[in-house]
């Protein structure tokens, strides 16, 4: 739900901050989706049943931004905040007909896999990313370069 997610996220992120100033280090990496990015395309669901509500766009469009504000808010504690924004992710249970279509939408052919996550979070979460803050990477197969 909406508050899960926005508030959930406000207060756990305050609370690690805290830590984080305390320590004088720290990493935030948020996971958003493309869909915080860019407007659904509804026509990859078909006659799944499977939608996209309204919801989810609102938080995960909110989740970026509060990603920058982080990033602001931080900086001057030595604490960086980044975030990523995957595409689909693909599931055992996912029905054929949006597999089909999603990957076919998709200029590498395939939804995600946790292989495909790992990596950026590593990268952001690590000294390799010493001097990025405030961004907010997309993992999505170049879903979103369209």
């Amino acid at each position: 739900t909406s508050t899960v997610n926005s508030l959930g996220t406000f207060l756990i992120s305050r609370e690690c901050g805290e830590q984080m100033i305390a320590q004088g280090s720290g990493v935030f990496v948020n996971i958003a989706s493309i869909y915080g990015m860019v407007g659904p395309d509804f026509s990859i669901y078909g006659d799944t049943g499977m939608t996209n509500p309204a919801f989810y766009a609102y938080d995960k469009g909110g989740l970026i931004n509060f990603t920058r504000y982080l990033a602001m808010a931080y900086a001057p504690y030595g604490i960086r905040a980044n975030c990523i924004s995957p595409g689909g992710l693909a599931t055992p249970d996912q029905p054929a007909e949006f597999v089909a279509n999603y990957t076919a939408a998709v200029p590498l052919g395939r939804l995600a896999g946790p292989e495909d996550i790992k990596g950026p979070v590593v990268f952001l979460a690590s000294a390799a990313s010493a001097y990025v803050t405030g961004v907010n990477l997309p993992v999505d197969g170049g879903w979103t370069a369209k």
